[in-house]
C-alpha cells in the first residue's frame, strides 16, 4: 500500500485546473507507486487508491461540518449526536470500482453529498453513459463498454434509468428571464401506438443574451401540429422562467401567433419566409419553382413594409391567374411576414428564417431515420434528446455561433432598449 496524502492532493486541486497540481507531489506518488510495484490504473492501482482517499477525506470533513466538532474532540461528548462507525460502499468512478468507508452518525441525520445516500456511480461515469448514448451505442453495447475498460457490471435497466433521469432533469431546468429570439419548430416521428402513425415533437430553441444557443426543451404531441399544444408549451417555458421574448420565429400555423401574444404579449412574432417559400411550391408546378422564387425575393428583401407590398403587387399581376392559392397564402400570412422588415439588416438576417432551427432538426431526422419507428412516445423523446444532446461534442460549433449572433445582438439591445438587461443580472 502506497500512503497517500489525500489531505494535501484535496488542497492543491479544488478550483484549479490540471496544470495547477503540484507536480513535485505527482512525481512523488508516482515514484512511491513504482518503487513499491503497483501499477497506475487497473484494480488496486495507485488512482484506485487515491480516489479512495480523496472520496473518504471529503466524506469525513462533510461529517465534521454536521457534527460540529473534529474525530475525537472532547466538545462532542453529550452533544446529542457522534459518529457510529463506518460502513463500506462500491462506487463506479473513472478509475474502476473504488470500495470506500462512508463514515455514520447516531441519529441517523447524516446525509453525504460527494457520494449521496444509494449513489453507486459518480458523475464522471454517468456523463460518460449518456455521452455513449448520444453517439449511438445500444444499452448493451455500453454495457459491454463499462465491463471491459472498468471491469464493472451495469445493468441494461440502469442505463437505460440514468438517460431518463438526465433527460427529466434537463427538461426541467430553470430558464433565463428573457430570451432576444426563439425559434419553435416541430419534427414528426413514427411511433408504434396500437399502430404506426406519424406524431410531432416540438423543439424551442432560443438564442440567449450572450449569443449561445439553447434548446429549450422537446415536447411530445398527441397528433398533427397544433396551436393548442403550443399554447401548453409556452406557458410550461414561461413557468420555468421565461418572462419575455423579443421576438418568437415559428411557421405559419393558424393560431400559433394568437397562442404567443397570450404568454408573451410584447413579443413581436415572425413567420419564417423559408416556411412560406416551402408552402407556395406545394402550390405550384416543379416547371415554375425557380421563377416564383426568383418573383418572390424582391417582397422579402424589400427595405420597407411599403415597397414589399408594391413588389408584391408586381408577383400578384404576374402570377396570381396562373395561382392564385400562393397569392391568398401570402395574404394571409401578411402580418406576421413583415415585422422583420422594420429591423436593421443584422437582425433580418437572423430571423427570416427557421435556419437556425433546421440544422438542428436535420441532426435530429438522421438519427431517427436510423431507428425507423419507436414502440412508444418515450423512446422517441429519448432518441431525440441523445441526438440534442450530442449536437456539439467539440464546442466548436458553439463559437462559432456566437460569433454569428454578435452584430444581431447589439441590434437587438437597440431596437428592444431595456428589454434584454433582465437576462444579463
Amino acid at each position: 500500500m502506497v500512503a497517500v496524502d489525500a489531505a494535501a492532493v484535496a488542497k492543491k486541486a479544488p478550483g484549479q485546473p490540471a496544470e495547477g497540481v503540484d507536480a513535485e507531489l505527482v512525481a512523488q506518488l508516482v515514484e512511491q507507486a513504482r518503487a513499491a510495484g503497483l501499477q497506475l490504473t487497473g484494480d488496486g492501482g495507485l488512482l484506485q487508491q487515491l480516489t479512495k482517499r480523496v472520496l473518504e477525506s471529503a466524506l469525513e470533513g462533510e461529517i465534521t461540518d454536521h457534527l460540529g466538532y473534529d474525530k475525537g474532540d472532547p466538545a462532542g461528548k453529550n452533544s446529542g449526536n457522534s459518529r457510529n462507525g463506518v460502513r463500506a460502499k462500491t462506487v463506479l468512478t473513472d478509475v474502476g470500482p473504488v470500495e470506500i468507508e462512508v463514515p455514520r452518525d447516531r441519529d441517523g441525520s447524516f446525509t453525504p453529498q460527494r457520494v449521496r445516500k444509494r449513489q453507486r456511480r459518480l458523475s464522471g461515469v454517468d456523463d460518460m453513459v449518456i455521452s455513449l448514448s448520444a453517439k449511438g451505442l445500444t444499452t448493451g453495447e455500453i454495457q459491454a463498454h463499462l465491463a471491459e475498460v472498468y471491469g464493472a457490471e451495469v445493468s441494461r435497466q440502469t442505463i437505460t434509468d440514468k438517460v431518463v433521469e438526465g433527460m427529466t432533469e434537463w427538461q426541467n431546468r430553470p430558464l433565463d428571464p428573457v430570451y432576444p429570439v426563439i425559434f419553435l419548430d416541430a419534427v414528426h416521428v413514427k411511433i408504434r401506438d396500437g399502430k404506426v402513425a406519424n406524431r410531432p415533437i416540438y423543439l424551442a430553441l432560443a438564442v440567449t443574451v450572450e449569443g449561445t444557443r439553447d434548446i429549450l426543451g422537446l415536447w411530445a404531441g398527441d397528433g398533427g401540429e397544433g396551436a393548442k399544444f403550443w399554447l401548453q408549451v409556452l406557458t410550461e417555458l414561461k413557468n420555468r422562467g421565461v418572462a419575455d421574448a423579443c421576438m418568437v420565429v415559428c411557421d405559419g400555423l393558424k393560431g400559433l401567433p394568437d397562442a404567443i401574444a397570450e404568454v408573451w404579449p410584447e413579443a413581436v412574432v415572425q413567420t419564417c419566409v423559408i416556411h412560406l417559400l416551402r408552402a407556395s411550391f406545394r402550390y405550384a408546378g416543379r416547371q415554375h419553382w425557380d421563377a416564383i422564387a426568383k418573383a418572390l425575393k424582391p417582397v422579402y428583401t424589400a427595405p420597407t413594409e411599403s415597397a414589399a407590398r408594391a413588389r408584391f403587387a408586381e408577383f400578384t399581376e404576374a402570377w396570381g391567374d396562373r395561382y392564385p392559392a400562393i397569392v391568398r397564402l401570402w395574404e394571409q400570412a401578411w402580418a406576421e411576414f413583415v415585422p422583420f422588415l422594420a429591423f436593421d439588416a443584422e437582425i433580418r438576417t437572423v430571423v427570416c428564417s427557421t435556419n437556425a432551427i433546421e440544422s438542428v432538426n436535420a441532426r435530429i431526422r438522421r438519427a431517427v431515420r436510423a431507428r425507423g419507428h419507436f414502440p412508444n412516445e418515450a423512446a422517441a423523446l429519448k432518441c431525440v434528446y441523445l441526438a440534442v444532446m450530442s449536437l456539439d461534442p467539440t464546442g466548436q460549433g458553439r463559437r462559432r455561433w456566437t460569433m454569428r449572433w454578435k452584430p444581431a445582438l447589439n441590434a437587438f439591445d437597440i431596437a428592444f432598449e431595456g428589454r434584454l438587461s433582465a437576462g444579463r443580472k
